[in-house]
């Protein structure tokens, strides 16, 4: 039988190691991104690379700190070129969430509901969100709800098929030991089947996140009058490289918080996952 304090003791150790894998992650991370900045700085201030075409660093925090109270050249703040973007893509983030989660583990567990659907979503499936551009512009202007749209159908599609494939994967011997049980097939998609595929619907969710931030910016660069996408689509007719850098710098920034954040809620939703690891 194995020693209680020898067990605490390997877990100590395993948990030691772990940190420590982390904290040289983490450096090696810091190290990449700071090598990166002086290369870039060091292109531009020794002009091998024309100011025309890149902005240095120090120009595009510049830039950035700038924009928090200086409108031009869009129109906009940068906090309100970001509070309208992450605006549209958490409704349309949230809509699809709502209904394409549900629809998923549904189509995922009941086969003539799936036989139904399938057909139908697998037509629309392929078409590139862009595509839909054009066509609500045409019935819905280019307000929150034409923007919304193509966000819910950028991300929709992702999430519908990561929780369709997660629940389908359900371990069959649990389920065939939940009948012997004499639960109903409800309970057992309760109980079993959503349970079992939250791991691979929040990886759908990641996906659809980053995703449709991507389509937001692309939609906003074609019609809008607000947002990060907007901000760039405007730098660029002022000739303001500064402003295109410094919009995509904050369009990664904002979308790595938001793959973060939400890894945060998949870890404390999924207790029960990472306690078995």
């Amino acid at each position: 039988m194995e020693n209680p304090a020898n067990m605490e003791n390997a877990v100590y150790i395993l948990r030691k190691k772990a940190k420590r894998k982390k904290r040289i992650t983490i450096l090696c991370g810091i190290i990449s991104i700071a090598v990166f900045l002086c290369v870039w700085q060091l292109l531009c201030s020794l002009k091998i690379v024309s100011g025309d075409v890149l902005a240095s660093p120090l120009q595009v925090i510049d830039a950035i700190i700038t924009k928090i109270g200086d409108p031009r050249p869009d129109g906009n703040t940068l906090i309100e070129n970001i509070l309208s973007s992450f605006k549209l893509a958490m409704i349309g983030f949230f809509l699809a969430l709502i209904v394409g989660l549900p629809l998923g583990l549904l189509m995922g567990w009941y086969r003539p509901l799936d036989k139904f659907i399938k057909p139908i979503f697998e037509l629309i499936r392929p078409l590139p969100p862009i595509a839909w551009i054009p066509i609500v512009i045409v019935l819905l202007g280019i307000g929150t709800v034409a923007k919304s749209f193509i966000i819910f159908f950028t991300t929709f599609v992702p999430i519908v098929i990561n929780s369709y494939t997660g629940i389908r994967e359900t371990n069959q011997v649990y389920i065939n030991y939940a009948k012997t049980c004499g639960y109903s097939n409800w309970r057992i998609f309760l109980t079993i089947g959503i349970p079992s595929a939250m791991p691979l619907s929040f990886a759908g969710m990641v996906i659809a996140l980053g995703n449709g931030w991507g389509t937001l910016i692309a939609a906003e660069m074609l019609a809008s009058s607000s947002g990060l996408g907007y901000m760039i689509f405007m730098g660029r007719n002022y000739g303001r490289i500064d402003i295109i850098i410094a919009g995509m710098l904050v369009i990664g920034l904002i979308g790595l918080g938001l793959t973060f954040g939400l890894s945060k809620i998949e870890n404390y939703v999924l207790k029960w996952r990472i306690n078995t690891k």
